[in-house]
């Protein structure tokens, strides 16, 4: 297949899946959070979308089957690899100009040897010159290298290389000598310590002490904010600023508790419709689908992984009457790997509909980019939001995967007066999940059945 015929396929599929769907290109720009000239030019082939991810989300949009995502998938691969060889060509023709018009050194000439006249002064016969020295090449006295070399002329260092290897070697040893030396702080690597109300309180070279015995220290944090000290108890490190249901924890390791909780559901539904999970077993070893309250333990019980999509609730809530500012959500990615080869159940009823309005505070995460977001559904507003003791606030957080499985987990960041920190929020101590599942087995459960069966229709909802 040829450069171009990669790029207008994926461009013809692309249309064919738009006009199917019965959508304008300002409906599914809106969807896609887009603006409705960049989808023009990727569904004209003016264009090809960086990541795969925007590319999955219209493709949902638009009810396309397995086999078709699959298809979509590989033109968007053909289409990438095309739009890279034509990024490098130009690099590749100015690096062969470059290299074509570039000059060779010119050979030295030797000198001519004149034995008459060295005859004739009583001196030693003139030897061939040696090739001028090159920068690596150092000058090695007479003296040391033996009477054999007595009468060798010695070569030279050019003057800014040996000055530059002597700026070197001061510079290496300042660097060696400084690491050594004692920056007097504490055990805590200097980091400075988590106060009682939570601010980071950093210690001067007196008030440095040494650690009591018992103590144990903090691991060290992916966070990018400020870390914290040891802890001074386990238990009060494990409980400390933690969730009802232990979700949500400092990302920083600190002890001090924050002023908010956050209740999280990482099985909620946005609709039966759209819940699907990937379960490494066979239909017969499968339950029935559960009701959405009993989504948790059905998980549980069949080590499911969300398939797809992962609906995601939280509830934050100040702990006292003064106002907490949230200021911001993001995503952090633990691991990436392909999609889990396991069968996709689907939690709705074949032939049941499904619908309802999008909540308020509403966000989305694509998965497969290179730098998840966290983005506002079109029309709902983004951080930061306020909330209190008597004044909680829901967010619905929709995370889609489809071209791998990624562990994933959130990070609040907080502050109320004086004290600000960053709160971790996954899945009882466990990085979220969601793992693409195209291409894979797809059953439905019949409403009043008895049994698994395989989905009539490509998506089962």
């Amino acid at each position: 297949m040829s450069d171009g015929a990669a790029g207008s396929d994926f461009a013809e599929l692309l249309r064919e899946l738009k006009d199917r769907s019965g959508l304008s290109y300002g409906t599914l720009a809106k969807r896609l959070h887009m603006s409705t000239s960049t989808l023009h030019r990727y569904c004209n082939g003016d264009a090809v979308p960086a990541d795969y991810a925007p590319v999955e989300r219209l493709a949902r949009l638009c009810k396309a089957g397995p086999e078709e995502l699959v298809e979509l998938h590989r033109r968007w691969v053909l289409a990438d690899a095309q739009r890279g060889r034509k990024a490098d060509a130009p690099e590749k023709r100015a690096a062969a100009a470059g290299t074509a018009t570039e000059p060779g050194p010119e050979p030295e000439r030797e000198p001519e040897a004149e034995p008459k006249a060295e005859a004739e002064a009583g001196t030693e016969p003139v030897r061939d010159p040696e090739p001028e020295p090159g920068p690596d090449t150092v000058r090695v006295p007479e003296a040391a290298a033996g009477p054999d070399a007595a009468g060798r002329r010695g070569r030279r260092v050019p003057r800014p290389a040996l000055l530059a290897g002597i700026t070197v070697v001061a510079l290496l040893g300042a660097a060696a000598l400084a690491v050594q030396l004692p920056s007097g702080g504490t055990d805590a690597k200097n980091t400075g310590t988590t106060a009682a109300d939570g601010t980071a309180a950093h210690r001067t070279p007196g008030d440095s002490a040494p650690p009591k015995a018992g103590s144990s220290t903090a691991p060290p944090s992916s966070s990018t904010s400020s870390t914290s000290s040891a802890s001074t108890a386990p238990a009060a490190g494990a409980a400390a600023g933690a969730a009802p249901d232990g979700s949500s924890r400092p990302a920083d390791g600190g002890t001090a508790t924050p002023p908010l909780t956050v209740d999280t559901r990482p099985y909620s539904w946005e609709s039966p419709c759209s819940q699907h999970y990937l379960i490494n077993r066979g239909p017969a070893d499968v339950a029935p689908p559960p009701l959405e309250t009993d989504a948790t333990a059905w998980v549980t019980a069949h080590q499911a992984v969300s398939s797809g999509e992962q609906y995601v609730t939280l509830t934050v809530q100040g702990t006292g009457r003064q106002t907490v500012v949230l200021e911001g959500l993001t995503v952090r990615t633990a691991q990436r790997s392909s999609p889990l080869a396991w069968n996709d159940y689907a939690m709705g009823y074949p032939g049941v509909g499904c619908g309802g309005n999008v909540p308020t505070r509403s966000f989305t995460v694509a998965l497969d980019a290179m730098r998840p977001a966290v983005v506002p559904e079109a029309g709902h507003r983004d951080f930061p939001f306020k909330v209190s003791g008597s004044d909680p606030e829901v967010f619905y957080i929709t995370a889609d995967a489809s071209a791998y499985s990624v562990d994933w987990y959130l990070e609040l960041s907080w502050s109320s007066g004086s004290r600000h920190g960053t709160l971790r929020i996954d899945d009882k101590g466990r990085p979220f999940r969601t793992s693409g599942d195209n291409g894979r087995p797809a059953y439905e459960f019949p409403l009043g059945g008895e049994a698994w069966r395989p989905a009539s229709s490509p998506s089962a909802g």
